[in-house]
């Protein structure tokens, strides 16, 4: 069997594979005699087919059947399959990039410190009341944060236009949910009351038809209901599953989880910022074939957030959209592979049990769940790999240049600035004096 490498463009290889004739027809007498023992065809008893007739029939698709297949997806073209002469067929695929690691210790992180105070509890609490807020109606006239029920039809021009139209909504005035000036339009309104809007929908409004029109909403208000929130008391207590009675034990709970997600928060800031430094400081030929398969899985993971149970075709979504992110995820995912190589790295049992431990401290019975993880190899792996990259970034924290900054718990929940891109910097500028020009 001969072989050639040729090297194409950037990380394309091409492959020539001769395979001698005498190896190819024995592997096809093989076949075709293996097939002739269960082959049945009309005019024939079952296994009786001639030989000469089985290989007239399905000789040149068994030829074809030797195949070769090299690491990723590459393109196989048969060149030559005739009988009696050699095989030779071509694989064009792309190969792993050489990966020169930039210097760590150009990275700059800065890590955040917080502590939870007692106004922080505060609003948190004050946040868990208001999500599990109920409406009581009212007699009075509405204001902001009234729940109205109504009825509702617009018209353009004395013509009711498609969509325009609802019975029994629900609205809470100041929400902004309704086009400019129909929420501001009910305030002062009550139970049984009548109210006709004319409103402008804004220009740039999603239903081009409507954009910049001017328009008459019929509304009939059926309900005015305040808002209110439930009371701190033993009931709202035990909705939250707090094992311990009284407030305190409640405050004492709600901080525990606030200073799980504030370290979650602080840890994945870090994350970020390193993530980004190191693709400052290390530049990658990304495979095409690699950026194509994270392309579609994007694809995918925003057909399930745009609900999974809707048939939608994932290639209608535009691979521009996700080109970018592909690209990241894929340079991230190279160059992480070559720090766990270089370093031999391997997932530490310890931070993979600290790890599950801490998505289990939310649970009812944690133990439970660190049981289940354990006793599934799947989730668990997922959990390993998490744990890896975890090393990785603390490797690189050794050698990076980290300072630490005080700052409030909101402050500390905030994602990571992504820093600029030059191209970004390029189109600002340019923007810049276009815009002086005028």
């Amino acid at each position: 069997m001969q072989v050639s490498l040729e090297t194409l463009s950037g990380l394309e290889r091409k492959l020539t594979i001769e395979v001698p004739s005498e190896k190819i027809d024995k592997q096809v007498q093989s076949r075709l005699a293996e097939a002739a023992k269960t082959f049945q065809m009309k005019g024939f008893r079952k296994g009786k087919v001639p030989i000469n007739v089985i290989k007239s029939r399905f000789g040149k698709g068994l030829r074809q059947e030797e195949k070769i297949c090299p690491a990723g997806q590459p393109r196989i073209e048969a060149s030559n399959i005739k009988e009696g002469e050699n095989l030779a067929f071509t694989a064009i695929f792309e190969v792993y990039p050489e990966i020169n690691l930039g210097d760590f210790s150009s990275i700059k992180v800065e890590k955040r410190l917080a502590t939870i105070a007692e106004k922080d509890i505060d609003k948190m609490i004050q946040t868990l009341r208001e999500q599990r807020k109920h409406y009581h109606k009212t007699d009075r006239a509405a204001k902001n944060d009234d729940q109205l029920n109504i009825d509702y039809a617009g018209s353009l021009d004395g013509v009711d236009f498609p969509g325009g139209s609802a019975k029994g909504t629900n609205l809470v005035l100041g929400s902004n949910t309704m086009i400019p000036g129909f929420e501001a339009g009910l305030l002062g309104t009550k139970a049984g009351e009548d109210k006709e809007l004319n409103l402008e929908f804004p220009k740039e409004y999603h239903n081009k038809e409507l954009a910049g029109k001017t328009c008459t909403f019929k509304v009939h208000v059926n309900s005015v209901a305040e808002v209110h929130l439930p009371e701190l008391n033993e009931d709202f207590f035990k909705s939250f599953d707090v094992a311990e009675p009284g407030e305190a034990a409640f405050r004492e709970e709600v901080k525990k989880n606030m200073a799980r997600e504030l370290e979650s928060a602080i840890r994945n800031n870090v994350k970020a910022q390193v993530l980004d430094g190191l693709l400052a400081c290390t530049e990658v030929t990304i495979p095409k074939a690699m950026v194509e398969s994270e392309i579609n899985n994007l694809r995918q993971q925003a057909i399930q957030r745009f609900g999974g149970n809707q048939k939608i075709d994932p290639s209608m979504l535009p691979a521009e959209m996700f080109q970018s992110q592909a690209e990241q995820r894929v340079s991230i995912g190279l160059m992480m592979n070559e720090i766990i190589k270089r370093n031999e790295l391997k997932a530490n049992p310890a931070k993979v049990r600290a790890l599950i431990e801490e998505m289990a401290a939310g649970y009812e019975n944690p133990e439970e769940v660190v049981a289940w993880y354990y006793g599934e190899s799947e989730q668990l792996a997922q959990i390993e790999v998490l744990a890896l990259e975890e090393s990785v970034i603390d490797l690189i924290l050794e050698q990076a240049k980290v300072t630490e900054k005080t700052c409030s718990y909101e402050d500390a929940l905030k994602p990571a600035e992504k820093p600029q891109t030059k191209a970004a910097s390029k189109d600002k500028a340019e923007a810049k004096d276009t815009s002086e020009t005028k």
